[in-house]
């Protein structure tokens, strides 16, 4: 069953991890051995007895190997498995957990040899009842395996259901393939099954079964299509347990799945471990650490095969009647999910865990063995389990070096003479009598100790964090509030207060406003190579529209008063062309600036190991550090010409007195914009981010508040304001 090869490599990866973690078994390495038990009890007490035996020489009890001494033994898919092993391993108390369901019946003697990474089999059938009270299915159809540990669920779990008011029209049983079957009467019993099936009225099954039940489910129904009997297989609701897996073979790839539509199953918690699927990936069987399954695996997951180089003359022959030749480049990620899954499943996600059980627990038994000791008449104490070398004294020139120090000889002295010196920052040694400190790997840093490597925690500005979401949300509130304005001056497009200044560039800047606020989200969550390209560039090319509408508006106060002037020539230069062509001109120039930061070193996601100690910042590396200081400096420069302009235009006779407005809102923007830069500068990480977000929506707020709140409150609190008689009353 090629999904199992995943249960395999699950149980590598977790072993890989581990040894690859210092932390956890510095002094030892976890080693594996994998039987295939066939799904057959004499399989698998025959492996069970392999495991009291040399390696090789099958005499059970006479195991003469020291680095092969079982620690574990981990079993599975079907919960049946544990009758076998239990029989052998548990006289010799090895440890063996299961990740399949936990039985409804077990031996109560044996129950401290074993753990159960499945949940108690009692639970499922609780809540399988439930779900039928719940919806009132009260007519209902059983199949189940024909396994011995199915005879548990007919004998107590039924009668259960039956108490409680659920009525069955069949209690079918799912005969299970093995060799030795009789072909006349397992296909008697299968066309049986199909008519009971046909006959019943019920719209709901509950199928209990095994790991490789649906794949004997897909067989039945597709020797059902085969002999021509009919069969009803759509509407019906099949209830799965939660140790049945949606697995085929590879000759069932292509068949139809349908009937499993409507299915429910329990489900069992898993999730996808960081850098698993990379794992697989990286697994074919032209890579040079292939295990011994994986050509099998190969050629039945994508029906090719690899031909022997000493039989190449009937490669020909295959290839024509049994498909195409293995590459090895084939893609795991091709294959159908019920052939291999690239996520890991319930069933791995178990073994994965029962690895490192068996490791935690290696683990907290060697660091008892140097804590824990006995007393002897009250004051000689001995370490337990100690051998007889270790209670006599010790004649040493001097203590040993604890983890956390190196040793440095001292002079004039023995080569057995020296001295303790604490580990340079970054270093660590985690054993005794270390000669050096050695430098911790990249994404680990050094404990307080100075004795374990600690993995670095991953750190950027998420939407999950207080801190990322009060971003966010002020972000998009006063987006909402922008888009509020700017339906105001919509609707109130023909009052002598919206057209007042250049009508359209108001809608210019709102617009332009509104983006720089939305642009504030572009920060916020795991910087990308995309965020990271639109991050700066929008930010620059929105807030120079912005900022050149300000200086359009602010020149149109200027050029309005002059004109008023008798014989003044200004009056031809006045109109929409002037300041189009004044916002299109500025903001393009800072577009140019940001093309030629993209085509020459553009921002991309970077990894900054060394700035934060114990953290790993994941953050947007700007590229060209110039271009960045470029686009930053020249929207200062429009502001700061925006303020100087606004302000010796303060006080001509404007109606509205926007000049004013302007030259609050680019004095607050040329605040906000020059403590920007020291701040910026003296932070690390995420808070570099959130000082910029703050600088973005501070000085958007800025000019949206004196810009716009005075138009907006005489527009829909003062109308008797907003009249062009008031307009001339107050010019003159």
């Amino acid at each position: 069953m090629t999904q199992i090869y995943q249960h395999v490599l699950a149980m590598i990866f977790a072993v890989k991890e581990i040894n690859d973690n210092h932390e956890m078994l510095p002094n030892i390495t976890l080693g594996f051995n994998i039987y295939n038990n066939y799904f057959s009890p004499i399989q698998t007490i025959h492996a069970s007895m392999e495991l009291l035996s040399t390696r090789h020489r099958f005499i059970p009890n006479y195991k003469c190997e020291v680095q092969s001494n079982p620690l574990a033994v981990i079993g599975g898919p079907n919960s049946n498995i544990y009758l076998h092993m239990a029989t052998i391993l548990c006289p010799y108390k090895i440890p063996q957990i299961i990740y399949g369901s936990t039985p409804e019946e077990n031996n109560k003697t044996q129950d401290v040899f074993f753990h159960w990474m499945f949940p108690n089999g009692a639970h499922q059938y609780y809540g399988i009842l439930q779900l039928l009270l719940h919806f009132r299915w009260m007519w209902v159809g059983v199949i189940y395996l024909d396994v011995d540990i199915e005879k548990t669920f007919l004998h107590n779990v039924l009668p259960m259901f039956s108490r409680n008011g659920i009525c069955f029209d069949f209690i079918q049983v799912l005969s299970e393939i093995t060799f030795s079957i009789d072909v006349a009467k397992y296909m008697e019993e299968e066309t049986k099954l199909c008519q009971t099936i046909m006959r019943s009225t019920v719209t709901v099954v509950v199928l209990h079964g095994e790991f490789q039940t649906t794949m004997r489910l897909r067989s039945l129904l597709r020797y059902a299509e085969f002999e021509e009997l009919p069969i009803k297989t759509k509407g019906i609701v099949w209830i799965m347990t939660a140790q049945m897996d949606f697995t085929s073979d590879a000759f069932q790839r292509h068949w139809d799945i349908d009937f499993i539509q409507g299915a429910l199953s329990l489900a069992v918690h898993s999730k996808d471990m960081l850098g698993f699927q990379k794992f697989l990936r990286l697994k074919h069987p032209t890579s040079e650490n292939k295990d011994g399954f994986i050509r099998d695996f190969w050629e039945r997951a994508f029906n090719c095969f690899f031909p022997d180089t000493k039989a190449r003359e009937i490669c020909t022959v295959l290839e024509r009647n049994f498909g195409e030749m293995c590459t090895g480049e084939e893609k795991l990620e091709t294959l159908p999910g019920s052939v291999f899954e690239m996520h890991m499943t319930a069933h791995s996600y178990s073994i994965y865990n029962a690895v490192y059980a068996v490791a935690h627990a290696v683990h907290a038994m060697h660091s008892s063995k140097s804590k824990h000791v006995s007393i002897n008449d009250g004051w000689e104490r001995t370490p337990l389990n100690g051998q007889v070398w270790q209670v006599q004294p010790l004649s040493e020139c001097n203590e040993r070096c604890h983890s956390g120090y190196s040793k440095r000889k001292k002079e004039g002295k023995p080569f057995c003479c020296y001295d303790c010196f604490p580990c340079p920052e970054g270093k660590i040694s985690n054993e005794n009598d270390l000669g050096d400190c050695f430098q911790c790997p990249e994404d680990h840093y050094p404990n307080d100790k100075q004795d374990l490597c600690i993995p670095k925690v991953i750190t950027f500005l998420s939407y999950e964090e207080p801190l990322g979401t009060s971003l966010a949300l002020i972000s998009f509130s006063f987006s909402v509030i922008t888009v509020l304005v700017l339906g105001i001056f919509l609707k109130y497009h023909d009052t002598p207060i919206i057209k007042a200044n250049n009508r359209t560039l108001s809608y210019t800047l709102l617009i332009s406003l509104l983006f720089c606020f939305l642009c504030a989200l572009l920060f916020i969550g795991r910087p990308e190579k995309v965020t990271c390209l639109l991050r700066q560039i929008t930010f620059g090319i929105v807030f120079s529209v912005a900022v050149s509408c300000m200086l359009a508006k602010t020149l149109t106060v200027v050029l309005a008063f002059v004109a008023t002037k008798p014989g003044s020539s200004i009056r031809k230069w006045m109109g929409k062309k002037l300041t189009t062509s004044m916002v299109l001109f500025c903001s393009l120039i800072q577009a140019t600036l940001c093309g030629g930061w993209l085509a020459t070193f553009p921002p991309f996601p970077d990894l900054d190991m060394h700035s934060v100690r114990g953290e790993i910042l994941v953050q947007c590396n700007e590229g060209s550090v110039t271009m960045f200081y470029c686009v930053l400096g020249y929207m200062g420069l429009l502001a700061m010409v925006s303020f100087v302009v606004a302000f010796f235009a303060r006080k001509l006779p404007d109606t509205f007195q926007e000049a004013k407005a302007i030259t609050f809102s680019m004095l607050l923007f040329c605040t906000v914009w020059l403590s920007f830069l020291p701040t910026y500068l003296s932070t690390k990480g995420k808070y570099m981010v959130v000082v910029e977000i703050f600088s973005i929506l501070a000085s958007s707020t800025g000019v949206l508040s004196w810009i716009f709140s005075p138009k907006c409150y005489i527009t829909l609190m003062r109308p008797d304001l907003n009249k062009k008689e008031q307009m001339i009353k107050r010019w003159k």
